[in-house]
């Protein structure tokens, strides 16, 4: 078993210096205080060998030898994914990168979509079919600022109605979190009766406003603020971990997301000169 400091191949997936000194901090410090043993595992090589198996899919019995097993990484996944270190992460790399982009650390307007994805036969009981994209599996539903960064993940039945799913999607922040936000962005499907009435009960302060394309428009057209979001989960598709749904638990599939947004924010906040970890910043 390799350890970190060992000489090895570098791979695209791996932390630069620059990126291990940002994400560092963010980790949980070890179980030591009530007399538990010093940490061993370099936690650079777990980041490094989680980054590397969400970006190829790699199964985890197919691990490179170079880099750690899953008997040694997967643990921290499962208790980082539990414990909520991965949303903590993502909400701490998030302020990061709207303030380096001259932005106030909150946003005031989001955008909302889900996106529908295939299953393994592992995928877990959490699973249905969505008639409209015609694909059994999950759906991931998204919120994100007008920049794409990712606010909340909810991973449902592909069969869940859209609008039901985003009560579920935004009870999971509260007002408190994002004192700025009053409108989110949504095409038609979040033209909702319940998720009206919710928001009016439980989050005042926000609204929905539904984009939809002009009438007798053929084909795709990109809607304004709306195309962010299905930005946002192209970005995340660039990890081919995440071409299906290949997580037993949706807990996991969630987390599968944040790593994939850390990733990409690492290389907003710290570029690396590779085509394939460019991300465009447009103005929004």
């Amino acid at each position: 078993m390799a350890k970190h400091g060992q000489a090895r191949k570098r791979y695209l997936s791996d932390l630069t210096e620059e990126q291990w000194v940002i994400l560092e901090p963010m980790l949980p410090a070890p179980r030591t205080q009530h007399g538990g043993a010093p940490r061993r595992i370099d936690m650079r090589a777990v980041l490094d060998t989680l980054l590397y198996q969400n970006r190829t899919g790699c199964q985890w019995d197919m691990l490179p030898h170079d880099l750690l097993p899953k008997s040694t990484v997967y643990d921290y996944f499962a208790q980082w994914r539990d414990d909520g270190t991965w949303v903590q992460i993502v909400s701490l790399l998030r302020t990061r990168v709207r303030i380096q982009d001259g932005r106030e650390p909150t946003p005031s307007a989001a955008c909302i979509d889900s996106q529908s994805v295939k299953t393994t036969e592992v995928g877990g009981p959490e699973r249905g079919y969505d008639g409209g994209k015609k694909i059994s599996g999950r759906k991931r539903h998204v919120l994100v600022d007008t920049i794409g960064l990712l606010l909340v993940v909810l991973i449902t039945s592909a069969k869940l109605d859209d609008g039901a799913a985003a009560i579920k999607l935004l009870a999971q922040i509260s007002a408190d979190d994002f004192p700025r936000l009053t409108v989110i962005f949504g095409d038609s499907k979040y033209h909702n009766h319940d998720l009206h009435a919710w928001l009016q009960e439980n989050r005042p302060s926000w609204r929905i406003e539904v984009k939809t394309r002009p009438a007798g428009t053929p084909g795709f057209i990109p809607l304004p603020k709306r195309w962010v979001v299905e930005r946002t989960n192209a970005w995340h598709g660039r990890a081919r971990r995440n071409s299906k749904d290949y997580e037993r638990k949706p807990e996991s599939s969630a987390a599968r997301i944040h790593l994939s947004h850390i990733q990409l924010m690492l290389h907003r906040l710290s570029p690396v000169p590779h085509p394939e970890f460019h991300y465009q910043k447009e103005a929004a």
